[in-house]
């Protein structure tokens, strides 16, 4: 038996291979849309200036507690302003060793058609030594 059909268009855009346009389900529009945030540079988007976490300004600066602390503010900063209606972040985790940085955050979906109240967490990882 099948569940209902996503409700989402997929990010990145693609096509599937009916030639349509690929859809996501609720719990793959979410994790985009938390990627989108924490990639996006504030002032990127033109008519959303205050849009985006700015992590990518942190890429070259002294590592250490300061490094993971600053990290830590933005990121859960910018997802409860651009995403506080859909997600409530639960914790943001920072790991600052030597040449990488590895952000883990930990959300709970609040919208209605998510699979149960399970939270979700994503873990990005960058830096000289991260792995792609």
């Amino acid at each position: 038996m099948r569940g209902p059909p996503p409700d989402h268009v997929a990010f990145p855009l693609r096509v599937t291979r009916q030639r349509r346009t690929a859809l996501a389900d609720d719990d793959a529009y979410l994790r985009g849309l938390v990627e989108v945030v924490i990639f996006t540079r504030p002032g990127e988007r033109v008519n959303r200036p205050d849009f985006g976490s700015g992590v990518d300004n942190l890429v070259f600066a002294p590592g250490g507690g300061e490094l993971a602390e600053s990290t830590k503010a933005l990121v859960h900063g910018a997802l409860q302003r651009a995403l506080g209606d859909l997600v409530r972040v639960e914790d943001v985790a920072v790991e600052a060793d030597e040449a990488t940085l590895r952000v883990t955050i930990l959300y709970l979906p609040l919208s209605g058609n998510a699979p149960g109240p399970e939270r979700r967490s994503m873990t990005v990882t960058a830096g000289a030594g991260a792995s792609p």
